[in-house]
């Protein structure tokens, strides 16, 4: 009893608050995300403008809180037995995040979301815990930098994926790779080892907030577990919403160039996109292809001519907008 009570009184309940906090903007994130999913929102609607950068900075806000709860855990001496434990939790539950998703939606399986990450950034932070905090800043800058300057073809391979280096956007409902992400928990590593110096855990540490935060600190708390709970849930009450008042359909051709567009904008441009996505439903439909490729039960034959199609959109559209710039 006496030891869970000096346990609790050290507790920062700041952190975990802060932790339930980013919990909140995840489920905020996913429960649209779900909504797009079932039709309630515009295809693509979350994968770009301010909803892409809420869902980037929601991943930053979680690695930045496991960079300083590495430090506030083992700073002093690694404890290998709690951290042991707490790695093969998030570990297993990473791969059985993968296994489901990947009988749930092969296309866009989770291979290195949000818990793939914190399981290799945990170890990777702690091997550099103990470094000074302008040293973890300066390799935070460039980790974050990394993919500006690094991108090869060499990581397009999907074996090195995670390394976030790559030439190409592979297709996931949840990738997070070492680069830029990892940068965010250095970032944590190095504002704990600046806090705890200027003394501010110390003052903060045992200072309840106020009883309003308490469900917010439990989530926080219990930060793996809501994470594994929270999406069946969404998806389960959408679902039964769903039943009494299904979605409006959108027109097929339309939903698809809008899905197409959303994730052609952030390499391309509008302009680009726009005649890009319409040209390869064009073609599609006038070979009769585009309910094959819709459907998502199109036969080799298909697939590949749907290869040849885009790489001749491509084409074109490039071509065309040359030809505009030149006049």
């Amino acid at each position: 009893m006496l030891q869970d009570a000096n346990k609790a009184r050290s507790r920062l309940e700041v952190i975990d608050f802060a932790r339930g906090t980013a919990l909140v903007a995840m489920a905020i994130y996913h429960f649209t995300w779900d909504l797009e999913f079932f039709g309630y929102a515009p295809p693509g609607m979350t994968a770009e403008g301010g909803w892409r950068l809420f869902a980037r900075g929601i991943a930053s806000s979680f690695l930045f809180l496991v960079g300083v709860s590495l430090f506030l855990a083992h700073a002093r001496s690694v404890k290998w037995r709690p951290f042991l434990k707490r790695m093969a939790m998030v570990a297993g539950a990473a791969a059985a995040i993968s296994l489901a998703t990947w009988i749930a939606v092969p296309d866009s399986f989770i291979f290195f979301g949000i818990l793939h990450h914190i399981a290799l950034a945990s170890l990777l932070g702690l091997a550099l815990v103990k470094l000074p905090a302008v040293l973890n800043l300066v390799l935070a800058a460039a980790a974050i930098a990394a993919p500006f300057y690094l991108r090869s073809a060499v990581f397009d391979h999907p074996a090195l994926w995670w390394v976030g280096l790559s030439e190409i956007s592979p297709r996931s409902n949840d990738y997070v790779p070492i680069l830029p992400f990892f940068g965010a928990v250095l970032a944590g590593i190095a504002a704990a080892k600046m806090a705890e110096a200027a003394g501010i855990f110390a003052r903060r540490r045992g200072v309840a907030l106020h009883r309003w935060t308490r469900p917010v600190q439990f989530a926080g708390r219990h930060s793996l577990s809501v994470y594994l709970i929270h999406q069946p849930v969404l998806i389960g009450m959408i679902w039964l919403f769903s039943l009494a008042a299904p979605p409006a359909q959108e027109a097929r051709d339309v939903e698809f160039t809008r899905a197409c567009s959303a994730q052609c904008v952030p390499t391309r441009g509008e302009d680009f996109c726009t005649a890009y996505c319409g040209c390869v439903v064009d073609r599609l439909q006038s070979e009769g292809r585009f309910d094959e490729i819709y459907e998502d039960r199109a036969s080799p034959e298909t697939s590949q001519r749907l290869q040849d199609i885009v790489s001749a959109c491509s084409f074109d559209t490039e071509a065309s907008q040359l030809e505009e710039e030149a006049q």
